[in-house]
């Protein structure tokens, strides 16, 4: 059975705002290049004079502002709301799964710090395949249970962040209090997690595991809205962090309770897994779209690398001229889509194991050799797209936040359990949501993971290897040099087109940075050949005119992405906060 998405459960906020939006958007008449009457709907994004934080949920939000008052930085706070978020987002947030935060400090120095996931010693290339070589379904697969979890780098990561670029003026111990503290303490329910608990789906997924079931579902006797949800486990595993620092994690009590659990359930981690974890440092990749500074993520995440491909393609074109809600507008989106994602289920892979042409990917020059494969009345068929051979040639349920600081610091960071609660496993004793994003590798390479994404050779199953992501946290810098906004996004594969068409609405359509995350959006990955479009995201008559190109058009009933975005205003520097509509448990919170 297909899993259930939790933005089925987008609160009434969202359905009614989104729904007058995007009934704005379809009926009105709008000068080619005017976005204030179409977005006149969108709220305001939230102001702040020093620092801001945009999560997906309030509480987490707040936690980093409290972080900065005291005296910490983006840093410091972006830790802070990591960990908090692995209590009030414990679908996404986690101390069990892992992710990329992108830093920029003030004097422009910005770096990548790699947390993905490492594969255990025992995941060979077909450990996920019976003897048959047919992907192995359920308990045992690469998407439920203990075997589904690769070696978490959450806390290591968080350790590299803090010791190199955190102020040093908060300890590790004080920036996990806040969420020691909402652990032990609990805090009021959200309507989305309480509804999202009840979901048939979920309480059986939930049911699977004793702890998960235990904490969770109550053992069925079911969450309210506004009852006050306690972790005592986890607060636990915060506490032994505190005192033993992070490898504690990796070496220490909770390092063993992971460890047995995983023996009595037949599970891949192993202590010598854990113990050698390592967190990395990567240099961004950097490129252009019509002069503007493009910060991203390089491998292994495809994220950056694909976003940059993307932009380069589009700035061949006058979008401005074109209406931003236009088939012509969407045509060309979905054509460079296309391309790059062809691109992607080809090259990209762990750089530390195989080579990625990102120079060449990247390439404007290159760019324009897919440009010219365009047509401008006519679809293309992905069957006939392929891979292109660019110079050097030799994976839902995530969360993003972002921070900027009173001194001008930003953090875009992205972390995951794969899908929402990962592999269903909560480790007895700890409180630790496992992830399952073993599936982000090429299980059988050439056939389908979760997402339905096709992957190459070069993201195959393999020891102490990182898989493949979607990630793409980015920062977008002002022709001076300065900061203008970040952004990014949970979503699988629609994150990389989801800050794809945020960049876009900013950059040629001039939207602020909350109309850019409330606007529509599209998806398109080269295979399956699907052009998807949110509800109430293209009117009849842009279908039609997308359907008359050639495009297979499908109508998803869920929103992609929960997109969270800062913005520093050009003349007064203020710090415009925005959080996306479609699945956040709060406003951006500014000091």
């Amino acid at each position: 059975m297909k899993r259930v998405s939790l933005r089925l459960s987008v609160r009434t906020r969202l359905s009614q705002l989104l729904l007058l939006v995007f009934t704005v958007i379809i009926i009105a008449p709008i000068p080619q290049g005017v976005t204030t009457t179409a977005l006149a709907a969108s709220r305001d994004p939230v102001r702040a004079k020093q620092g801001m934080v945009a999560s997906t949920s309030q509480i987490a939000s707040q936690v980093g502002v409290d972080v900065m008052k005291r005296g910490g930085n983006a840093v410091d706070a972006a830790i802070a709301v990591a960990f908090a978020l692995a209590v009030t987002y414990p679908e996404a947030g986690n101390i069990g799964g892992s992710g990329f935060m992108m830093i920029r400090l003030k004097d422009g120095r910005t770096t990548a710090i790699d947390y993905r996931l490492m594969a255990p010693r025992a995941a060979t290339r077909n450990i996920y395949l019976d003897k048959d070589g047919n992907l192995i379904k359920g308990d045992g697969s690469s998407t439920v249970g203990y075997r589904a979890s690769g070696v978490p780098g959450t806390v290591r990561g968080m350790e590299l962040a803090l010791s190199k670029y955190g102020s040093g003026k908060l300890s590790w111990a004080e920036l996990i209090e806040p969420a020691r503290r909402l652990a032990a303490n609990g805090f009021p329910l959200g309507y989305r997690l309480a509804r999202s608990l009840r979901n048939p789906w979920y309480r059986d997924y939930l049911s699977r595991y004793p702890e998960t079931r235990r904490i969770f579902l109550r053992d069925g006797n079911f969450y309210d809205e506004g009852e006050i949800f306690r972790q005592t486990d986890l607060a636990a595993t915060f506490a032994r962090l505190q005192r033993g620092g992070p490898d504690e994690f990796y070496k220490g009590e909770t390092a063993r309770l992971i460890v047995e659990d995983m023996k009595r359930h037949n599970g891949l981690i192993t202590m010598e897994d854990l113990r050698g974890y390592v967190a990395k440092e990567r240099e961004p990749l950097r490129g252009t779209y019509r002069g503007y500074e493009v910060i991203a993520l390089p491998p292994p995440s495809s994220g950056g690398a694909v976003l940059i491909e993307m932009l380069n393609i589009l700035e061949g074109y006058d979008m401005g001229k074109l209406d931003w809600a236009s088939s012509d507008r969407y045509h060309l989106m979905t054509e460079a889509m296309r391309r790059a994602f062809a691109d992607r289920a080809e090259y990209m892979g762990d750089p530390d194991f195989v080579k990625v042409p990102v120079a060449g990917l990247i390439d404007k020059t290159y760019a324009a050799r897919l440009r010219s494969t365009i047509k401008l009345d006519q679809a293309s068929s992905s069957k006939e797209v392929r891979a292109g051979r660019p110079a050097g040639y030799e994976s839902q349920e995530t969360t993003h936040f972002t921070v900027v600081d009173a001194e001008g610091n930003a953090v875009a960071n992205t972390y995951s359990l794969n899908e929402a609660f990962g592999s269903g496993v909560v480790v007895k004793g700890t409180g630790i949501v496992m992830n399952d994003q073993m599936d982000d590798f090429a299980a059988k390479p050439g056939s389908p993971n979760l997402y339905g994404l096709i992957q190459g050779e070069r993201n195959a199953v393999a020891p102490h290897k990182r898989p493949l992501s979607a990630n793409t946290p980015t920062i977008v810098l002002r022709r001076d040099g300065s900061l203008w906004f970040t952004i990014g996004t949970p979503g699988g594969p629609t994150a990389i087109n989801t800050v794809f068409t945020v960049i876009t609405n900013v950059v040629d359509y001039g939207m602020n940075i909350q109309q850019a995350i409330d606007a529509p959006r599209i998806h398109h990955q080269w295979l399956p050949d699907k052009l998807s479009y949110e509800p109430y995201g293209l009117s009849g008559d842009t279908q039609r005119s997308l359907a008359v190109l050639g495009h297979k058009l499908t109508a998803k009933p869920r929103y992609f992405g929960d997109a969270q975005g800062i913005m520093i205003e050009e003349k007064s520097g203020v710090r415009l906060g925005a959080t996306d509509p479609r699945n956040s448990d709060g406003l951006a919170v500014g000091y």
